[in-house]
């Protein structure tokens, strides 16, 4: 079974209907248990990081993705839903950075483009031991955002440009994340969720 976590962000029925073409059971849950036992956990994201890591933090959701990864259960986060698995973000800052779920310990940061947000179809570049896009090669996805990461982390990545480079997708063990949204990006995305499914 999938779990799409529901925190109050992200398009979750039409996450929901994308994972359910994948032949597996999905469900939309903010029940704790239900979310950490699930073979796999998808956490969507829409809107500002702060107000997806507020919702995050209400229902746990921050620590139940810590103790999946813990667990080595594979867990994906789309778009803001990537954003929050990093150490913090600068968006709507004004005084400290706000801090996210901080698995990998790098910040989220503003694109450096002529215009934002980024929204629209874009190619992503990915490393050769990438298993997300495992037959996937010049496709295109779809893009609604204006901050982004822009170091490397994780075993494999993909990369976009958009005023400048920036992290799309991340594979690192158990979890996986992308910046696009796998689920409005028509036949490649269904086929980058069914590769993700066929890991779990």
């Amino acid at each position: 079974m999938i779990a799409i976590l529901d925190y109050g962000s992200g398009n979750l029925r039409s996450a929901q209907r994308a994972f359910e073409r994948s032949g597996s059971e999905v469900v939309v849950t903010s029940d704790r248990d239900v979310a950490l036992n699930a073979a796999g956990l998808v956490v969507p994201g829409v809107g500002a990081f702060s107000a997806c890591m507020r919702g995050l933090v209400a229902i746990g959701g921050d620590q139940i993705v810590r103790d999946r990864i813990k667990a080595k259960r594979p867990t994906l986060g789309i778009c803001v839903g990537m954003q929050i698995l990093f150490r913090d973000g600068d968006e709507h800052v004004t005084s400290e950075l706000h801090k996210g779920v901080g698995i990998w310990q790098e910040s989220i940061t503003k694109l450096a483009a002529p215009i934002l947000p980024h929204m629209g179809w874009n190619t992503v570049s990915v490393t050769d031991n990438s298993q997300l896009f495992k037959g996937i090669t010049d496709q295109a996805f779809y893009f609604v955002h204006s901050y982004a990461a822009k170091s490397p982390v994780g075993v494999a990545q993909g990369w976009t440009t958009h005023g400048e480079k920036f992290l799309s997708a991340v594979e690192d063990g158990a979890i996986f994340a992308t910046q696009f949204h796998p689920e409005k990006s028509g036949d490649a995305g269904l086929e980058l969720i069914k590769n993700w499914v066929e890991m779990l």
